[in-house]
């Protein structure tokens, strides 16, 4: 969770730097983008770790 977190604060500072350089701006919308299809996809239980709980094997 906290590297989710961190990698949405690097996309604020990108979009913060992307008023002044157009390129940067760019990539910050792309980074958004697959940030929420990762956490969306996360979500839907696509990571398949688990930290607690037990194995049913």
């Amino acid at each position: 969770m906290l590297v989710w977190i961190l990698l949405l604060l690097l996309i604020l500072v990108i979009f913060g730097f992307g008023f002044t350089m157009q390129i940067l701006w760019y990539v910050a919308a792309a980074l958004l983008v697959l940030w929420l299809v990762g956490f969306v996809m996360r979500g839907r239980g696509g990571g398949g770790r688990r930290r607690f709980g037990r194995s049913h094997g």
